[in-house]
Order: structure tokens, then sequence, then C-alpha cells
């Protein structure tokens, strides 16, 4: 059986201090927020009796996203249809099981 067990204040704070992160810092720790996020949300997931646990950082996520933003601009914006793609895969990649 799977469940998540986060509730509506972690919710809202994890929201409050990713958004208060990003708008602070004009954008730039925008992928440090986002791992905030993605941390909490995983974290709060049990499948099948597994506790899942969140292993990305920040600094890892930061250099995607250059190495992604870039490839963006030289394919005049073709590559951003892959963009989404590519978050979803990092945060798979960085997910494990805890126990």
């Amino acid at each position: 059986m799977s469940r998540f067990e986060g509730g509506l204040l972690g919710l809202i704070c994890v929201n409050v201090l990713a958004a208060l992160i990003s708008v602070v810092t004009l954008g730039i720790a925008t992928p440090w927020a986002m791992c905030i996020k993605y941390r909490w949300e995983i974290e709060n997931t049990v499948i099948e009796g597994r506790r899942l646990r969140f292993i990305g950082s920040g600094g890892s996520l930061f250099m995607n996203y250059i190495k992604w933003w870039i490839l963006t601009i030289i394919t005049f914006g073709i590559y951003g249809f892959w963009l989404y793609i590519k978050l979803i895969e990092w945060k798979t990649e960085n997910t494990v099981f805890d126990n």
C-alpha cells in the first residue's frame, strides 16, 4: 500500500520558504528552492511500505540548469521542449528507497 504523509501546514511552509529563497536571490537559488520542495514531497511518500529519500542537491541541479539553458540557446529554443522531461529524469535519478 502506498501513501502520502505530508500535510497542509508542511506544504505551505515549504512553498513559502522556496518562494522566499527564489525572490531574495533574484532566481539564482531557484534550483536549491526546488530541491527543498522535492525533498519534502519525496520524503513524505511511502510506496509499498518503503519510504523514499531524495538525494539531489541544489548544486547538482544548478549545473544541469546551466547545461540545459545553453543547449536551449544553441538550438534556438528547440531543446526547451525536453527541459521538463530532463527535470523529471533528474528528480527520479535522485530518488531512492530509504530502507
